[in-house]
């Protein structure tokens, strides 16, 4: 079930709470007046690495009709664009490096090599998202609309062709992320005002047909006699690109203790219990330096969803510290490998399709949540 209260939960008292908070903001602190010449200097290397990927690619397909080519263009240009929309695109529009002031990394001027407006994700991901993070009902992340993630959505006939409904989201993740400020659902409701969705239709129109221009048209164009396998090799990197997007972001939300939380909470919540959620709700996974990296660091999701307007290049750091406020608190720091927390992912996501009455768990003892009468997080007792 979704957490009601997250203090008795976790088993803190209010003293404990502001106690935590307080040790959090003294990290954000330190983080905040150590960013410097380093932190720079790896955001700027980030981006030379980038694109020297992104020419190295394009170049090799102009002898994409030999398949080595082709191989190696297409996979130094998959792992540009996931470089692009991870560890800058999504971090950058964070703000994480708006301190430098420089416009070339600036969240007021970084439009990403994805179909959706940067404008539109600022609102349905850095302000929605990590503001109602797995509120059910508030955060549209639960379940982007389209699956069901938790018992305490009800089930629908819809659901059980959830495993195809994912699927198809992995495959074409891009768009989906592209229409995701629309809040289809609020359309469909008649809530939503008409103006505003026909302006957000039509910026995502057009950011749509630039890409569609730029991977299908132009750059397959510019290869001449290698159209076809260029397209194809473009088509190809996207769909990398897309896959990995969606398991490091699915590994991060919906494995198992990635708590949920209901309405009634949130709305009583002080920011030193939005901190104690954010802990809650969110699951890292193992990842050394080149997989922190190509994840956008957010291996470290719950460092992410705490300070998500820090420099990610910190997160490692800050991770330290993290998980010894978690033993000091007696609190869990979730966290496997991507193999694991991605097939915990899937577990619910399949099992999930069905009815309840269909699996063997009760409510309060699924095993893809822990419970507030039982599981992980009920079993940590504070001492005294």
């Amino acid at each position: 079930m979704a957490v009601t209260d997250i203090k008795a939960f976790a088993h803190l008292t209010e003293a404990d709470v502001d106690a935590l908070g307080r040790e959090l903001d003294a990290i954000r602190r330190d983080i905040e007046e150590s960013r410097g010449e380093r932190d720079a200097t790896y955001i700027k290397k980030a981006i030379k690495i980038q694109r020297g990927l992104a020419v190295a690619g394009r170049v090799a397909l102009f002898a994409s009709a030999f398949p080595p080519a082709w191989v190696a263009g297409t996979a130094m240009l998959g792992l540009a664009k996931i470089i692009e929309n991870m560890e800058l695109g999504h971090n950058v529009i964070h703000g994480q490096w708006d301190w430098m002031n420089d416009p070339e990394v600036h969240s007021s001027t970084w439009e990403w090599d994805t179909t959706c407006p940067s404008e539109q994700w600022k609102h349905s991901h850095n302000y929605v998202h990590h503001k109602y993070t797995n509120v059910v009902g508030k955060d549209d992340d639960v379940g982007y609309g389209i699956l069901r993630v938790t018992r305490d959505q009800r089930w629908t006939p819809y659901y059980l062709g959830q495993p195809l409904y994912n699927a198809m989201l992995a495959v074409f993740f891009q768009y989906a992320v592209a229409l995701h400020d629309l809040n289809i659902a609020q359309i469909r409701k008649g809530k939503k005002d008409k103006r505003t969705t026909l302006r957000q239709l039509k910026q995502i129109a057009k950011k749509v047909g630039r890409q569609l221009g730029k991977d299908y048209v132009l750059f397959p164009l510019l290869t001449g006699p290698q159209f076809l396998s260029t397209l194809t090799a473009n088509a190809t990197a996207n769909l990398i690109r897309n896959l990995w997007a969606y398991s490091v972001i699915f590994c991060g939300h919906f494995p198992d203790g990635a708590e949920k939380f209901t309405v009634e909470e949130f709305e009583n919540e002080t920011p030193h219990e939005w901190y104690l959620r954010q802990m809650l709700g969110s699951a890292n996974f193992h990842a050394g330096p080149l997989m922190a990296f190509m994840s956008g660091n957010l291996c470290y999701q719950i460092e992410h969803h705490l300070f998500p307007d820090l420099p990610s290049n910190r997160y490692a750091e800050i991770s330290v510290r993290i998980k010894a406020l978690c033993e000091k608190y007696e609190l869990p720091y979730t966290t496997g490998s991507l193999a694991r927390q991605y097939a915990l992912t899937l577990r619910t996501l399949w099992k999930l399709s069905l009815p309840d009455r269909f699996l063997t768990a009760t409510v309060d003892a699924a095993p893809e949540t822990a419970s507030e009468r039982g599981g992980p997080v009920q079993k940590l007792r504070r001492p005294g």
